[in-house]
């Protein structure tokens, strides 16, 4: 086995901890809606999860563990992933807040820098950017 199949494999862990992830947090309700069910399929695609996994994982997906990324730019995406999930039924309720929050701490946040990622998220979310945001984000290259 190759070095570059060695971290192949790790990649493919990650990615698949993170789709367990976000399933979890997509079927925190029971079942998945149409719009959940049609971002799952996106993220998996994304994650280059096969059919079998995608399977295996929406049966249990508590049985795969979180793997962290290295990358903090990393850590921020699979955190907007995830709040394009909860959002895909245009609100959160408290057992989501709570999924983000366990899943933040670990992706390596502090409790402090997660509640602040979350609670910004949510304001961005919900359509809560201020002038100055919306300025920033409109000018940023």
């Amino acid at each position: 086995m190759s070095f570059t199949d060695l971290f192949e494999s790790g990649e493919h862990k990650r990615n698949l901890g993170h789709f367990a992830s976000i399933a979890s947090i997509a079927s925190v309700h029971g079942t998945l809606n149409e719009a959940e069910e049609k971002l799952l399929k996106r993220f998996a695609r994304k994650l280059d999860i096969s059919e079998t996994e995608y399977a295996e994982i929406l049966k249990n997906p508590t049985q795969y563990p979180i793997n962290p990324p290295n990358s903090a730019d990393k850590r921020l995406e699979r955190m907007l992933d995830l709040f394009k999930m909860i959002f895909a039924d245009h609100q959160i309720d408290d057992e989501e807040r709570e999924l983000l929050e366990r899943y933040a701490i670990g992706l390596g946040y502090t409790e402090e820098l997660a509640a602040k990622l979350i609670k910004r998220s949510i304001e961005i979310f919900n359509g809560g950017l201020d002038l100055e945001d919306y300025r920033y984000l409109l000018n940023k290259k």
